[in-house]
């Protein structure tokens, strides 16, 4: 497979990873208005026959430099995302406990969209 791309599809709330023209791995993440606006992953899924490759990884560091570059922070409940920003504290500031809960109230009030 040739290098991995990854572009930010913000209207579907996705970010994918293309390799060779096709979609190989994407979070899922909402855009959270209030209290303050944050980027929110909800799902990070990569096709099977691309596991191991870093490929969530890599997606899991885009949207944290994307955060950075839009100077929003990041709330993650995506179980992947929380364990990677653990693990890279470096690229990944800690979550706000506040921004986290109205994610989650955001999640269970909009029980359709993930």
């Amino acid at each position: 497979m040739s290098d991995i791309e990854i572009r930010d599809d913000r209207a579907a709330g996705r970010l994918e990873a293309l390799g060779d023209g096709e979609v190989v791995g994407h979070i899922e993440y909402f855009v959270l208005d209030a209290p303050r606006t944050a980027l929110v992953p909800v799902h990070t899924i990569v096709e099977p026959a691309h596991e191991g490759k870093g490929i969530a990884s890599s997606l899991a560091r885009e949207l944290y430099a994307i955060a950075g570059r839009e100077g929003v922070p990041v709330a993650p409940l995506c179980p992947y995302v929380v364990k990677w920003a653990a693990k890279h504290p470096d690229e990944a500031p800690a979550a706000d406990p506040e921004l986290r809960t109205a994610a989650k109230e955001w999640l269970a009030a909009h029980p359709g969209r993930f």
